[in-house]
């Protein structure tokens, strides 16, 4: 059967109910009653991708948080996330799913070579380190929660990283250091490595920073919910 709205609409319909607060049941029973091959033949490319699971992600967090009281590092391995007839956790979404099945405390510099083939089928071809900036757990620290559209999807990563990178970075000229948000640090393997983090500074916040020791602040994990632009 059909669904009754693309997939990319049914993310950003969920996500707008999740704001504000409406009964989102029907859409997420239009989400877990539609066949994988939809996911398959509507997400095909890694635009598509990113585009409807960052608006997942975000609207999940919310509801397995609020609604349903999920607490602790449990809330990213649970598989109540029903999508497809297929129940997925936030980390396959994250590792899995978007950041290609890279091992979670790798620095994102090795696969997991456990992952379910299905997570291998629906992953992103190629890893967009700005979604980093786009996805919310939850936490003082993390980036803002946005509405992600397929057409100005680029343009909305683009905004994410330097509205992020700009609150979260400082230069303090006097001892030669750059602090920026520990993400660059966990997530640095996706970045393209500590060479990656730099040109990726200097080109966003035109720092020049070679010179520069480069630390990272200490992430607030006290939880921040609604958090959105």
């Amino acid at each position: 059967m059909k669904p009754f709205k693309s997939l990319l609409t049914l993310s950003e319909t969920l996500l707008l109910c999740v704001k504000m607060k409406k009964d989102s049941s029907v859409i997420e029973h239009e989400l877990s009653r539609m066949a994988l091959t939809e996911l398959y033949s509507q997400l095909s490319t890694d635009q598509e991708k990113n585009t409807f699971w960052i608006n997942i992600y975000n609207a999940y967090f919310q509801i397995l948080a609020g609604r349903d009281h999920t607490q602790g590092k449990h809330i990213f391995k649970v598989k109540t996330i029903t999508i497809a007839r297929t129940h997925f956790s936030l980390d396959d979404i994250e590792h899995g799913i978007l950041r290609k099945y890279r091992w979670k405390k790798s620095l994102g510099y090795l696969p997991n070579l456990f992952v379910a083939p299905l997570i291998k089928k629906l992953a992103v071809r190629a890893v967009d380190y700005r979604i980093h900036f786009a996805l919310n757990c939850g936490a003082k620290s993390c980036p803002p929660i946005a509405f992600y559209t397929l057409d100005k999807l680029d343009q909305q990563l683009d905004d994410a990283m330097y509205a992020f990178l700009s609150s979260e970075t400082t230069v303090k000229s006097e001892t030669k250091t750059i602090l920026t948000s520990k993400l660059l640090f966990w997530y640095q393997g996706d970045f393209g490595g500590l060479k990656g983090v730099r040109h990726m500074l200097k080109t966003v916040l035109s720092i020049e920073n070679n010179s520069y020791a480069l630390k990272y602040n200490s992430y607030s994990w006290e939880p921040q919910l609604e958090n959105y632009v």
